[in-house]
């Protein structure tokens, strides 16, 4: 029998309260159930065909050296994974911690010795990463490149890059262009409008190898500026310059077009709670 024991501290907290346990007695010294214990197992096994098991750990009394009682634990445990093996369905990073003799223990030695698993009814499976603290994986969403910002806003997933079109400078420095208001004020509206919105701004140039007068960051800061004086919270906005590290076209560019979606600004979202 393959068997794999893994170490792993935050299921202690997540699996004591988050649902259905189960355990069975061993008698002194003994990795075996005795008849009566593999008929308490035997009977569980067949009715939760359709539950799922997500760990099993392993206890002893305080009884022998601590090392004995580890290993101890640990063979109880192989015992009740050889039981249910290919009979109730497992987690494929199924876990399993061997306690030995290293919890509190009950008043009651019988109660020590035990192995317990960890299991979700097949009514429960939907629940299975958020009681393992898993975090739910975030789909991309594709978001089209027509759409107004507070749409693309609304559409975006914390980490999203957005590039904030027509923010213009003038050549060489960080003064924004007249021509830029639209863009700036449709970036204040979405701040006003949703307090929650936290954001990073980053900056990047184009043409050069090296954005040695950190002017990516400078028009950054810029852009905070003005929506800090229109009375958005500081606290709400970072900022970054990537100078040319992180180009969309190669560097040198072929062409202005290319050199002119290198030297862009972007916001990330960083929340939207």
């Amino acid at each position: 029998m393959r068997f794999f024991i893994y170490i792993v501290i935050f299921l202690n907290s997540f699996l004591i309260y988050s649902q259905d346990t189960i355990s069975f007695y061993f008698q002194t010294n003994k990795f075996e159930l005795s008849d009566r214990e593999k008929k308490r197992l035997s009977d569980w096994v067949a009715v939760n065909t359709t539950s799922k098991i997500l760990a099993i750990h392993g206890f002893t009394d305080e009884v022998g050296s601590t090392g004995y009682n580890d290993t101890l634990a640990q063979k109880r445990v192989s015992f009740i994974y050889g039981q249910i093996e290919n009979k109730v369905k497992i987690r494929e990073d199924f876990k399993t911690i061997s306690f030995g003799e290293n919890f509190i223990q009950d008043i009651d030695k019988a109660k020590n010795r035990r192995a317990s698993i960890y299991y979700l009814k097949e009514a429960d499976l939907h629940k299975e990463n958020e009681v393992l603290g898993i975090p739910e994986e975030i789909k991309e969403v594709e978001i089209p490149d027509n759409l107004p910002l507070h749409e693309k806003i609304a559409l975006a997933n914390v980490g999203t890059k957005i590039v904030l079109k027509n923010i213009n400078f003038y050549q060489n420095t960080f003064a924004i262009t007249p021509e830029s208001n639209e863009a700036l004020y449709d970036l204040l509206f979405v701040m006003q409008n949703n307090p929650g919105l936290r954001i990073q701004i980053q900056g990047h140039i184009c043409c050069i190898d090296i954005d040695r007068r950190n002017l990516s960051l400078d028009r950054a800061k810029q852009v905070r500026r003005f929506l800090v004086f229109k009375g958005i919270q500081q606290h709400r906005i970072t900022v970054t310059g990537f100078g040319t590290t992180q180009p969309i076209y190669p560097i040198p560019e072929e062409n202005e077009q290319q050199a002119a979606e290198n030297r862009r600004v972007e916001i990330e979202i960083l929340s939207k709670r």
